[in-house]
């Protein structure tokens, strides 16, 4: 008894210091507040007081039978305050401006919108859950979130919005908070609605704390009953209560009475707090001193309306010491129950007029003094901005938890060594999940209808990835494993390497009796489209893992567990706006596109662009023929053509000057012996990749094996099939006699150097020099190139010989040629010499996706960097990216094009700086990196279809016009 008598004493104590806390519906200008206020209330009727105690439901999708009603609750009852329920945002507006339009005093608007508008409105903007938001370190982030959703609040005329959730969910079981709760730490919960309330409020939307006393350790929902706590008041002020004291001290507005019973706060168990004098008034208001305004929860819920009569409830509800009745559900009834209590004497007027103080100082603070009607220009726009979007992505990406990393799988590095599978688990799509990881390496979806079946599909995979995918249309919505995901996640792990990502909420994995053969665990909270994106891009290392639990996971995993990972310096695949890009300024790019498909410069394309390592715009546009029937995709591949040169030869090239193999200054003569006598011995490296090497531009050697009248492959030299004689494969059904690359290589030894020193660009050297790379290393260049790099880059869309791993389907046919090989040249390259090479020339050849382009372009970006792994050195790639010969008027660094010395030449837009580099291709494509703005930017097509005739794209620019508009998006 004495201990239970020290506790009331020091909370007396305690509460008595709350007492002294400041008015939150104070304004800065308070004295013209006051002003107002009185103004309003000296002049209105009991009629009209009791109408501003009153927060009547309306909706923007029903009929006119229900807008009539609203009018005739504002006119006949005078309605002071509307919930806009479900609707869209354009007939919102509209109502409301109708609305206030009949009301003789401004409307505050209230509005239920915990995540966003997006909790009622449609074609608006929906963010994270509080449970993820719960795991961010970084309460700055949450404050932008509040600070959003105020703006958007604002934007529809909504003055005050029931969030934040400040309940702590204890209570894993809890059916009707869990998610929107920032979890289970009171602390964090409480710094959380901190952040959020003074974000949401600095827009001049009132904040809500609720549901006041706590519904975070309940078992019931009181939408349906009335959810009971037996917890004694020590508890109840260690853990609910906690953060309504740090709220209140910070200037939250308002706060919402929950329909609970607390028999140690109110000894009537069938009367719900928030109708309880003893929780509303000496609780809430004397103990802890909160001057705000105070709202009950939804009265039409059953944890309310299970007690009395409707009108009985909010008049019950009054006396108890609540301001504001929300969703009330007789308002006439009401009124005359108000009415007969003032002259029962059991509620006074004075009790009335200081709730409707309170409503007009926070119709004051929140700017209805003022009152202006709402501009339906822009609406849409204005609500789901890219700032929005941006401000999503940073929420989820701060919220990504990995709480188990064994064998440091995360993030996934060493890719030539990965062969992985994804398995997907739960009742919800993972088809984004996969998607994005697509864009780092091959990942193959297995799955079948038995474990046994897919543990045998599983063999050949040394890693899974298996996600389980959850619902993500409420928070509501169940979270739990099936049995059957249970035992297949437990036999899946139990013989394959696993990392385990769940996409739902976190209390899922209380189901898992054991994470001993799981390798890896990430919590991703939600099975939202960007929380699928982000989350692959933190399993390949595109960014740190920083996300802290906020609640636990029985004894495996205590809240606040989180594990760092490491950043592998891979593309992050984002929005403009994350690089200081406009999206806004790159939609120009949508007309060149138009201009050019329209125009038949190219049948379609691919549009690559990335800066500072983060993707922007990943696009394809068009057909792959004039046919349209099958539109490009980001996956499929294109001929490279000369692009080859730096993507596939020059890494090589590149390597062996780091390995001493030659050198800048070695002669053709000292690493190719039988080049010692020819024309071109003393050709130096250097010579040859910046173009000074006085080669000629190229050889037609393929007109050598024709009939010089005619035009028709002589037989000689070509067979339909392949036999011991015939085993070049140049195209479909047509093979070249084996002997004839040495006569190309002859031809090329023998020819006469260009009699004039100077610039000129040749395929030539790209010969000899895959001739030296393969002598040196040992290995066809095709191969060397994907061993050393491709694999590990996670390219694997780039390849020689595209149709001995890709389906036709995959790849963009090129030209119809008519001269040569009189086909559709389709999954055989479009240079005729690289044809003769049998696919593998050191000039031309590759083949790959913008995608892929842009990794190889970011690798030399990043000096030589890429996914955790160093391929080049720095010195090398600044030394290859270097001019040798510019007092020659000679452009080229060494194998990269550079910006042109000569306006008349349109190498680049003219707009890039001098550092940039990159190549283009005959075939349509280009690509190009700038150090100094950390631009990559890749164009693909087939712009040689027809035929190579087909100029237009070469004549309109059109590449470096889209430079150009990229260059003038940046907004640093």
């Amino acid at each position: 008894m004495k201990k239970k008598l020290l506790v009331f004493l020091f909370l007396g104590f305690v509460y008595n210091l709350f007492a002294q806390r400041i008015d939150p519906l104070l304004t800065k200008d308070y004295e013209n507040q006051q002003i107002w206020v009185d103004s309003i209330i000296n002049n209105m009727t009991l009629d009209e007081k009791i109408g501003q105690l009153f927060m009547v439901q309306a909706y923007s999708n029903l009929d006119k039978n229900h807008e009539d009603f609203i009018t005739e609750m504002i006119k006949k009852y005078h309605v002071g305050n509307l919930i806009f329920m479900q609707g869209t945002p354009a007939k919102q507006v509209e109502l409301n401006n109708r609305y206030q339009a009949i009301s003789k005093l401004p409307l505050m608007i209230g509005f239920d919108g915990e995540w966003g508008l997006d909790m009622r409105l449609k074609n608006t903007y929906r963010f994270p859950w509080n449970m993820t938001l719960g795991a961010i370190k970084n309460d700055s982030l949450v404050k932008q979130f509040g600070k959003h959703i105020g703006e958007h609040c604002k934007r529809l005329g909504i003055h005050i919005n029931f969030a934040p959730v400040v309940d702590i969910n204890v209570n894993p079981d809890n059916p009707i908070i869990g998610n929107r709760s920032f979890g289970e730490n009171k602390h964090n919960v409480t710094q959380k609605a901190i952040a959020f309330t003074q974000g949401m409020q600095s827009q001049g939307v009132l904040a809500n704390a609720k549901h006041f006393p706590g519904h975070g350790d309940t078992a019931a929902d009181s939408h349906h009953t009335l959810p009971v706590l037996n917890f004694d008041i020590a508890r109840l002020d260690s853990i609910e209560l906690y953060p309504y004291k740090k709220l209140f001290d910070k200037g939250v507005a308002s706060v919402m009475t929950a329909h609970l019973s607390i028999p140690s706060l109110e000894s009537d168990s069938r009367l719900p707090t928030s109708l309880s004098k003893n929780v509303t008034t000496d609780l809430l208001q004397h103990k802890l001193g909160f001057n705000g305004l105070i709202i009950t929860d939804g009265l039409n819920m059953k944890g309310a309306t299970n007690y009395a009569t409707s009108a009985e409830i909010d008049l019950a509800a009054i006396q108890a010491g609540n301001d504001l009745l929300l969703i009330p559900q007789d308002v006439p009834a009401t009124v005359n129950l108000i009415k007969k209590a003032i002259k029962l004497k059991t509620l006074s007027t004075q009790r009335i007029d200081i709730s409707v103080r309170k409503i007009l100082k926070a119709k004051y603070w929140a700017g209805l003094n003022n009152y202006k009607p709402i501009k339906t220009e822009n609406l849409q726009q204005d609500l789901n901005k890219p700032a929005d979007e941006l401000l999503h992505r940073k929420l989820i990406k701060n919220s990504l938890t990995v709480i188990k990393n064994r064998k440091a799988d995360i993030p996934v590095s060493n890719l030539e060594k990965r062969n992985i599978a994804y398995v997907k688990l739960g009742d919800a799509s993972g088809n984004h999940f996969v998607k994005m990881m697509r864009n780092y390496t091959k990942i193959n979806v297995v799955s079948d209808k038995n474990l046994d079946g897919l543990l045998k599909k599983l063999k050949p995979y040394n890693l899974v990835i298996i996600g389980f995918h959850k619902s993500n249309a409420h928070p509501w919505k169940s979270y739990k494993f099936k049995d059957k995901d249970l035992v297949w996640l437990q036999e899946i792990s139990r013989e394959k390497r696993v990392i385990l990502d769940v996409f739902a909420s976190p209390y899922s994995l209380l189901q898992v009796k054991t994470f001993a053969n799981i390798e890896g665990l990430i919590v991703s909270y939600q099975n939202s489209k960007l929380a699928q994106e982000i989350s692959a891009q933190l399993i390949f290392g595109a960014f740190k893992a920083n996300g802290k639990l906020p609640v636990s996971i029985k004894n495996f995993f205590p809240e606040g567990s989180g594990l760092l990972t490491t950043n592998l310096s891979r593309f992050e695949y984002t929005i403009p706006e994350a690089a200081n890009v406009s999206s806004e300024k790159l939609k120009k790019i949508d007309s060149i596109a138009n201009v050019i498909l329209k125009e038949k410069m190219a049948p379609g394309f691919q549009i690559f662009i990335a800066r500072n390592g983060k993707v922007l715009l990943k696009e394809s546009y068009g057909y792959h023929t004039e046919k349209k029937i099958r539109r490009v995709r980001d996956s499929d591949l294109y001929d490279l053509a000369s692009l080859t040169k730096i993507l596939a030869s020059l890494p090589l090239i590149m390597k062996a000057e780091e390995e001493k193999k030659m050198s800048l200054n070695t002669r053709l003569k000292d690493i190719l012996p039988s080049f010692k006598k020819s024309n071109k011995a003393a050709v130096s490296v250097k010579q040859i990749l910046s173009h000074y090497g006085r080669l000629k531009a190229w050889i037609p050697f393929y007109k050598s094996t024709q009939d010089s009248i005619t035009g028709e492959n002589l037989s000689e030299f070509y067979n339909t099939k392949k036999s011991g004689k015939y085993t070049i494969k140049v195209a479909k059904n047509l093979y070249l006699n084996k002997n004839y690359k040495d006569s190309i290589y002859k031809y090329i030894k023998e020819v006469d150097q260009r009699e004039r020193a100077g610039y000129k660009y040749s395929d030539l050297g790209y010969y000899i020099f895959k001739k030296i790379i393969e002598n040196k290393y040992e290995k066809p260049l095709h191969k060397l190139v994907d061993e050393e790099f491709y694999q590990s880059l996670g390219a694997n869309r780039t390849t020689y010989l595209p149709l001995q791993k890709f389906s036709k389907r995959e790849i963009v046919p090129t030209e119809k040629d008519d001269y040569y090989r009189n086909q559709l040249l389709h999954g055989y390259v479009h240079d005729m010499g690289a044809a003769m090479l049998g696919g593998v020339g050191g000039h031309a050849g590759l083949f790959a996706n913008a995608n892929d382009v842009g990794k190889i372009m970011q690798m030399y970006l990043q000096k030589g960097f890429y996914g955790g792994k160093r391929y080049l050195k720095t010195k090398t790639v600044e030394k290859f990216n270097k001019r040798y010969y510019s007092n020659k008027k000679v452009r080229r660094g060494l194998g990269f094009d550079k910006p042109q010395l000569n306006e008349r030449v349109k190498a680049t837009c003219g707009c890039v700086s001098d550092e940039s580099f990159g190549h283009s291709g005959f075939t349509g494509t280009y690509a190009w990196a700038d150090p100094k703005s950390g631009l990559v930017y890749v164009f693909l097509s087939n712009r040689v279809y027809p035929t190579m005739e087909n100029r237009g794209l070469i004549k309109s620019n059109m590449r470096t016009e889209i430079q150009q508009i990229i260059q003038n998006a940046i907004i640093d």
